[in-house]
């Protein structure tokens, strides 16, 4: 009871950071964790007519069909080949320019640099897509353009070549997000105590050994976190990327999971079966989350 009672009173005292915090519980409640019960599709044969109560039971038949499709393991192998090239190239950047950019002395130059890094985050896929687009486009592209002002043969089509369309993927985003990445790491920084430096530089320590022994491991923690964040994604690719850039003439490179759910289950209407993909999907990125997790702690008290 008085364990209770000091519940209660703290509840009582804090209210109205409570009540901040309600309409966020709420959206939370009505857009992330209500839908969750339409993911019992994927064990029925849906009929949008009948509803979801409505339609028959079909057990795993939905799971079975999709293991044994001839496009399972070609979109499966794409999400994650694609994320790991994402994961590799993407993810190392913002760290890299963040220990750059604070070594940096001159305040102008270094905010010069932060914004011009920044602004892509703010576009769509859609306008980013459009500058691919006209940079690769082997007709009026702007190659296209500078290989015949110097009177060279330009007739590749990049985005419809199986060989560069992921290296256009990853390049592409690096450039989108390796300034957002950036800010996050840098703030990061700011809470590195100044008396490590100062005693370093009393040691006769150089920039590049204060970073490696220094900062870097000051920024791990946070590191970690946005890679657990990061692997919990392996199996979700960036849709409005790939929906924006693909083709048919690259689905055997380009096509993932979400983008083989949007053909079947909106162009389709094959819906069970994409929300049995879908379920399967989230499963695999659960699990990623948790091993990811653990392995972070494990390394957390033997190395941080």
């Amino acid at each position: 009871m008085i364990v209770k009672s000091k519940t209660l009173k703290t509840l009582y005292a804090q209210r109205h950071l409570y009540l901040l915090l309600l309409p966020a519980f709420v959206i939370l409640a009505l857009f992330s964790y209500q839908p969750m019960y339409g993911a019992i599709i994927a064990f029925k044969n849906y009929n949008p007519m009948l509803g979801i109560w409505g339609s028959k039971w079909a057990g795993f038949t939905q799971f079975t069909k999709l293991f044994n499709s001839i496009f399972f393991w070609r979109v499966i192998s794409n999400t994650v080949l694609i994320s790991l090239y994402h994961l590799a190239w993407g993810f190392p950047m913002p760290i890299i320019l963040a220990l750059l950019l604070n070594e940096i002395a001159n305040n102008k130059v270094k905010r010069v640099v932060q914004t011009v890094t920044y602004l892509p985050h703010f576009l769509s896929w859609v306008i980013i897509g459009g500058f691919v687009f006209n940079l690769l486009s082997p007709s009026q592209g702007v190659l296209a353009g500078v290989a015949k002002l110097a009177g060279l043969r330009y007739d590749a089509a990049p985005l419809a070549d199986p060989r560069y369309f992921r290296t256009i993927l990853v390049a592409s985003s690096i450039w989108q997000n390796i300034g957002w990445g950036t800010i996050l790491f840098l703030a990061a920084i700011t809470g590195i105590d100044p008396e490590l430096y100062d005693a370093a530089d009393i040691d006769g320590a150089g920039r590049f050994t204060k970073m490696l022994n220094i900062t870097l491991p000051g920024i791990m923690p946070t590191i970690a976190t946005l890679l657990i964040l990061r692997m919990g994604g392996i199996m979700s690719s960036n849709f409005e990327q790939i929906f924006v850039l693909y083709s048919p003439s690259v689905y055997s490179v380009g096509d993932v999971i979400s983008t083989y759910v949007y053909r079947e289950g909106i162009g389709r209407a094959n819906f069970s079966y994409t929300t049995a993909m879908d379920l399967f999907r989230s499963v695999i990125n659960f699990g990623l989350i948790v091993i990811t997790n653990r392995i972070s702690r494990a390394l957390g008290r033997s190395m941080w």
